[in-house]
This record gives C-alpha cells, sequence and structure tokens, in this order.
C-alpha cells in the first residue's frame, strides 16, 4: 500500500481507503471480512458517513485496537431517525447525533469531522454563517474534531467551500464522466442519461479549477463516486458508452491535483479486493487514457489528462508533472510558494524541452505539449 498526505493536515492516510455504504445491511462477522482484508492490505482509513448504529458499531469493533495509526473520516448533520438516515442541518439534531456518534464509536475524536452533503452555494452559506459551522468549529477547539471537512458533488459549492478558509479537506465525487459535468444543486444529474446525450468535450472548468485550487491552498481532497455507483464499470450503465475497470477508475482519480485517497465502496470481499489490487497493477492495466480516447460519447482532445503516455522524454522531464505545475500557476494567475518549490525540485524542468515532438506523438489526445514546456519555462523562469 502507498501513502499519501492529506493536503497540509499531518494525516497519513492508505491511496485506497474504505467507503461505509457496503457495511450496511451487513452483519458483524460480514463486516469483520471487510475489515480484516482492507487491514492486511495496509488500509488505514475510512469514510463513515452513516448514522446507523449498528454500523458504528463494527467500526467500533474494528478500531478497538488500532484507533492511533487509523485515519477516521465521520460525518455531522447526518441522523438515524425511524431506522433510515436523514440529513439534517437543525442544531439540536446535528448535536445530539454527534454525541451518539461518539459513543457508539467508543472513541473522544474524530481525525476528520465533514459537514455532510453541501451541494448548493446557498447551502455551504447557511452553514458557514450559521450554528452548523458554530458548532464544528467549537468541536475542532476542544480537540472532538481534529480537522474539518466539507462532501458535496457541486463544484460550486465546495470552491466556496474550499476558498472560505474553513475546512481543511474535502470530499468529491471524481471520475471521468462526473469531471465533464458543470455544477448543479441536483446531484441526481451526475447520472441522469440526457446529461451525456451527445458527445461530450474536456472536463469542466469550475472542476478542474476546483482541483488546483486545492492543491494550492493544501486542502485535501478524499474521493467518493470513483466508479460512479458502479456504472462505470457497466458498459451498458457507463455514461461514456464503455467500460473502465475498477484500476483505471482509481489511477483516474489519484492523478488528480490534492487527491490524498479513494474511499472505495465495497460490498462484498471480492468488491474490495478489486479495488486492493491497484497497488499491485502494473502500468498498463492502471491505464485509463486509451479507454478514454476510444469512449464513443465523449472526447478529451488537447485536454492533458496527466496520464504519463507522453513519457519518456529524451531529457527526462516529468511532462505530466511539468504540466500540472503549469496548469496550477495559470489558474492562481501567479506562481503559489509551494507550487515553485515542487517545480525545483525537478530533476529536469521545462526549460531542457528540445521540443523534438516525441510526446506529442505519442499522447492519445493530441495535447501541444511542446507549447505548454514553452509556457511552463516562461512561467517559472526556466
Amino acid at each position: 500500500m502507498n501513502y499519501r498526505t492529506l493536503g497540509k493536515t499531518d494525516l497519513t492516510v492508505s491511496e485506497i481507503g474504505l467507503g461505509c455504504e457496503g457495511f450496511n445491511g451487513k452483519n458483524r462477522e460480514d463486516a469483520r471480512a471487510l475489515f480484516q482484508l482492507a487491514f492486511e492490505n495496509g488500509v488505514n482509513c475510512m469514510d463513515l458517513y452513516s448514522p446507523n448504529p449498528a454500523v458504528h458499531s463494527f467500526v467500533a469493533d474494528a478500531m478497538q485496537d488500532r484507533r492511533e495509526s487509523f485515519v477516521l473520516q465521520a460525518h455531522l448533520c447526518t441522523i438515524w431517525k425511524k431506522g433510515q438516515y436523514e440529513c439534517t442541518r437543525r442544531p439540536d439534531e446535528v448535536k445530539l447525533a454527534f454525541e451518539h456518534l461518539m459513543r457508539n464509536l467508543r472513541t473522544d475524536y474524530l481525525d476528520i469531522g465533514m459537514i455532510h452533503f453541501v451541494d448548493s452555494p446557498e447551502t455551504w452559506r447557511q452553514i458557514a454563517e450559521g450554528p452548523v459551522m458554530e458548532f464544528a468549529l467549537a468541536q475542532k477547539k476542544a480537540g472532538y474534531i481534529r480537522h474539518l471537512g466539507v462532501s458535496s458533488h457541486n463544484p460550486e459549492a465546495a470552491l466556496a467551500a474550499v476558498e472560505s478558509g474553513l475546512v481543511d479537506v474535502l470530499m468529491f465525487s471524481v471520475n471521468p464522466c462526473y469531471d465533464l459535468l458543470p455544477g448543479t444543486e441536483d446531484c441526481e444529474q451526475l447520472w441522469a442519461d440526457e446529461s451525456y446525450a451527445g458527445s461530450l468535450t474536456n472536463m469542466d472548468p469550475q472542476r478542474e479549477r476546483l482541483y488546483e485550487t486545492c492543491q494550492r491552498l493544501g486542502v485535501g481532497i478524499t474521493v467518493m463516486k470513483a466508479f460512479g455507483g458502479g456504472d462505470l464499470l457497466d458498459a451498458s450503465l457507463s455514461p461514456a458508452g464503455a467500460a473502465l475497470t475498477p484500476v483505471q477508475c482509481l489511477h483516474y482519480a489519484l492523478t488528480r491535483p490534492a487527491v490524498g485517497c479513494v474511499m472505495a465502496g465495497a460490498h462484498n470481499l471480492k468488491e474490495l479486493e478489486k479495488s486492493l489490487a491497484y497497488e499491485t497493477a502494473n502500468d498498463e492495466a492502471r491505464d485509463y487514457a486509451a479507454a478514454l480516447a476510444s469512449f464513443p460519447r465523449i472526447r478529451w482532445q488537447g485536454h492533458c489528462m496527466y496520464c504519463g503516455h507522453c513519457a519518456p522524454c529524451p531529457k527526462g522531464i516529468d511532462v505530466a508533472a511539468v504540466t500540472k505545475y503549469r496548469n496550477l500557476a495559470r489558474a492562481q494567475g501567479e506562481v503559489p510558494e509551494t507550487v515553485r518549490g515542487h517545480y525545483d525540485a525537478l530533476a529536469h524542468t521545462a526549460g531542457e524541452c528540445v521540443a523534438c515532438g516525441s510526446c506529442e506523438k505519442r499522447c492519445p489526445f493530441g495535447v501541444g505539449v511542446i507549447e505548454n514546456m514553452k509556457d511552463a519555462a516562461r512561467i517559472f523562469g526556466k
């Protein structure tokens, strides 16, 4: 298992983490088996959005002997009412649900306290200026929450939260189909057939800006919906008209800026094994670029996907990394100190490009790499 630092937090997370939806409806033995397989393969983090007391009990049992080494991301604003999950913004319900969560988990802190389901700018404004944020910040000050986060499917709402300076972590839906669509308050549109009618081209600029802003500000991203609820793995259901493998979906998410880990949903051991196989997969198995380039309904022409097909460069330049830092600088309109530090640490930089064009011949998306290298050399001064 590979591990990453989550943004500017002090948290080290496994690239593959556990989603919690697969634990709903499980018995204790099934849950124990899923946790055992995860731990045996180095998984050290989990997202817990569910307010289901039974799921809390499973997680508490699993964490019992490893709490200090286990990164738990759990959600505020979810309640268990009449045997069902609900989202709430009522301060009394948020407070009571948090007390139940901590008691059920048998822990005195959350590594990440995630404000749940912020899918419109107006919802974020109400939360940021209201009693929910006041309560969350009070728990952080008291040490019950170590880092504050927001979960969202809407890049506009997520960007407002990230730029507010109030959150350390963003949980966001990241996959190559959702990345094509603009923000909407109706997240159902992310998987509606009509949203993908015709031929879509290139990443939505709001989403691109969101990822780059998170990288610049040090807000770590934990990924949900990497498989689009499973639709991306089935050609008959995929909005793209073709299927990806779990490993390809995971690699796509993990190569976006600021991403620390993917909280991979698994309903059984076989599904979890498919996600864990990412860590031992070779470059060919991880390669999503050829698949994306062949999708019948979607094109990424001229858009760098950080896929690495441009390598190897005869001068040793990491073209994908240089392009990523160039895009981060362009998004900011200046060169942030952190971005310059990463760029300067590269063994070979854009100024060494000899414009041989070998990278452009290999790019599945027709990216103008030579011009990008010239632009990067201009931006960074070498």
